[in-house]
């Protein structure tokens, strides 16, 4: 039996279906006085859209040429979409109309809805229920609309970039309409074409997270780019990119924002170090969703990715006519953290008997001056380079040219010889331009000729793309990970050190053993019962962070330097935080010899949910901030990724003489942690050990602190 879910996410797929395939547009509030309605009328011409279009005006009349129906009900035949161009206090009025004439996709472009504040979201609200009380798929307001290239539906409000670059396999998806006509017009001069081209506006109904649903399903689009400001359907979005990556269709994205969640972590570490824009970034890394932060890299990754899509082997040969771009192109190679090997010694004797007597066969490969005279040493040197079996990728650096001329001249000969080059080399391949640079039609026509995928992207910002589709192709290679069953419920709400470190102990993760005493007395018969040197930490449930105020000490052994030590650490924590109580004082056996201190947390992101926070700890969390973060639940192969990325990961395999540690107990202490605080529920607002000891043996909690919500 199928899910409601399965059949809510099939009915807004199918909505998507009719509105962006739609057959037949109402143009609602049509008037040649309106620059909008003008450029939505003149868009179904430049677009070549086959369907009906029907102006809807009051007055009724001519408007474009064409017959106006005084409504949607006038029209008198079923009509797919309505366009929505009335000022905003006719919306009503013509949603109802829209309503009456069974029209069941919207487009609306007005604007004074939610974006002007608490009476215009009240309006909003109003619209989306009379949209959901028919049934109606609503794209706005406040949007600009949406093309279909490759099935020439445009319900855009201005003109987009002309010509339209056939054959288009990138969808574009924007909270911003101008952001995503930008994108378009950058697009279009960079002779890349896109498949879809989507502004969502206010999200009343169809957000980013629905389109990205149906793009990934959409059979002409290889690769999504999206524009976010924020994300209004999160657990969709990542369900949508889960299955993206399945798919093999890359997502590249820019978010813009960076604002912290931590106003409600109360005084947990965790909130300071998981905000808004990091755990956006962790879903981009745990998905393989591709963040870019400007619209050129957007464009370029997504050109890139659409050319060659997935390159399994992952190692890059430059070649170039210059020594110095070569150098540049190493330079930002590494950069980008792409491979650039050395060739074998095989390869270099192939090459020494094709380049001048003054080229040198390394990679990068300088094809020398020579070239000039004589273009066919690239199409005679791009093979045996191409054979070295170091290599995946082969990238060359060569600008297309612009005119007629220079295409039928040398320049033209240069990239016909590039072509049959990589076409012998059997390798994937990729031509650069130098700088940026736009394509024209006679480029386009040139490398449709050669067969040969182009960035005009230049070195920079070309090796940045390569960089990404490569990150993206290893990350798809890893999977998806399973979907994983909720943890076990807890029944218990801990609250302080002692009750957490319990807690934690009932779900698997080792943790040490630590006593509650009120008294010098009680912590010295505790202590010489654990027989060792201990450590005694205050006991407080209005102290987080108990060394600041000296509320830990560290290391004491035998009865005299107990007893002091219970007393200071009472007298201490007394005299800073007076209106503090006490509960007493916590004695623990001391950890010594060789370990890393980690920290482990969880904060409820209210976007995202759960997630999880993994970096050096002790006093190093807050100094260095130095963490890895993903949506929880995850595995302990996941927690391993995230120890590979912290910046003193070199710390976790010994440094300096110290043993390594073992980074599997570690992961699976991690992991564990991450499920112990799912099943405590939504009413907690954070979880934190601090510090997590990691030892070449495994892993042992050291300190616990978990953070409830009073409300909850």
């Amino acid at each position: 039996m199928r899910t409601k879910a399965a059949v809510v996410q099939d009915a807004a797929a199918a909505g998507l279906d009719g509105l962006f395939r739609a057959r037949s547009v109402a143009l609602v509030g049509a008037t040649e006085r309106s620059i909008w309605s003008q450029a939505a009328f003149a868009n179904f011409e430049r677009l070549g859209f086959t369907g009906r279009v029907h102006p809807v005006s009051r007055k009724g009349g001519t408007v474009h040429g064409l017959p106006a129906a005084t409504s949607c009900a006038a029209i008198g035949e079923p009509v797919d979409a309505a366009l929505l161009m009335v000022p905003e206090q006719a919306v009503a009025e013509a949603f109802a109309d829209m309503n009456a004439a069974g029209i069941r996709n919207a487009v609306v472009l007005t604007s004074g809805f939610a974006e002007v504040g608490a009476e215009g979201a009240r309006r909003q609200e109003a619209l989306l229920a009379a949209a959901r009380s028919e049934g109606v798929t609503l794209l706005g307001p406040n949007c600009l609309g949406f093309i279909n290239y490759a099935d020439r539906v445009p319900i855009w409000t201005t003109q987009p970039p002309l010509p339209v670059i056939p054959g288009g396999a990138i969808g574009v998806v924007s909270q911003s309409g101008a952001t995503a006509g930008f994108i378009a017009a950058f697009a279009q001069r960079q002779g890349i074409g896109l498949s879809h081209q989507v502004s969502t506006g206010n999200e009343a109904d169809v957000n980013v997270a629905r389109v990205v649903d149906f793009l990934v399903d959409d059979p002409a689009t290889r690769v999504i780019g999206l524009f976010l400001e924020t994300v209004h359907d999160a657990p969709l979005l990542a369900a949508s990119a889960r299955r993206a990556l399945s798919a093999g269709k890359p997502i590249v994205a820019i978010k813009i924002g960076a604002s912290e969640t931590a106003a409600r972590a109360a005084e947990a570490h965790t909130g300071s170090l998981v905000g808004d824009d990091r755990v956006f970034e962790a879903v981009c890394r745990q998905l393989g969703v591709i963040r870019v932060s400007c619209i050129e890299d957007l464009v370029f990754t997504a050109g890139l990715l659409a050319q060659v899509g997935h390159v399994g082997d992952r190692r890059l040969g430059l070649v170039s006519i210059s020594g110095g771009v070569c150098e540049m192109a190493a330079d930002h190679a590494e950069a980008a953290g792409v491979a650039v090997p050395r060739l074998a010694e095989p390869t270099e004797a192939a090459l020494r008997a094709v380049l001048p007597a003054f080229g040198t066969p390394n990679n990068p490969l300088d094809v020398t001056g020579g070239a000039m005279l004589d273009a066919s040493l690239f199409a005679r040197s791009l093979p045996p380079f191409g054979a070295d079996p170091s290599l995946g990728l082969i990238a060359c650096f060569m600008d297309l040219p612009d005119t007629a001329e220079d295409i039928a001249g040398y320049r033209g000969e240069i990239v016909r010889q590039i072509g049959a080059g990589f076409r012998a080399s059997g390798r994937p391949a990729v031509m650069l331009s130098v700088m940026t640079r736009p394509v024209t039609e006679a480029g386009r026509a040139l490398l449709k000729e050669t067969e040969i995928a182009y960035l005009g992207s230049g070195v920079q910002h070309g090796l940045g793309a390569i960089g990404r589709a490569f990150a993206w192709a290893e990350r798809r290679e890893r999977g998806v990970p399973a979907a994983r069953p909720p943890p076990t419920t807890a029944m218990v709400r801990p609250a302080g050190e002692q009750a957490t470190l319990a807690y934690l102990t009932s779900r698997g993760v080792r943790a040490t053993p630590v006593t509650l005493v009120r008294s010098a007395a009680e912590a010295v018969a505790t202590a010489q019962a654990l027989g060792g040197p201990v450590v005694l930490k205050i006991a407080s449930p209005d102290i987080a962070h108990k060394s600041d105020i000296g509320g830990v000490l560290l290391d004491l052994e035998g009865a005299a330097a107990v007893a002091d030590g219970f007393d200071r650490i009472v007298a201490s924590v007394r005299a800073a935080r007076p209106e503090a109580a006490l509960d007493g004082v916590l004695v623990a056996p001391m950890r010594r010899g060789n370990g890393v201190e980690l920290f482990a947390g969880v904060l409820r992101d209210p976007l995202w949910g759960p997630a999880i926070a993994v970096g050096l700890g002790g006093i190093w969390v807050e100094a260095l901030r130095d963490t890895a973060i993903r949506l929880l639940p995850v595995t302990p192969g996941e927690v391993l990724e995230m120890l590979s990325e912290l910046r003193g990961a070199k710390l976790l395999d010994g440094y300096r003489g110290s043993p390594a540690i073992d980074r599997r107990a570690a992961a699976e202490a991690v992991a564990r942690i991450g499920d112990a605080a799912l099943a405590l529920g939504p009413a907690l607002v954070s979880l934190e050990v601090n510090p997590l000891r990691a030892t070449a043996t495994g892993a042992e909690a050291l300190d616990a602190l978990a953070v409830w919500d009073e409300e909850g």
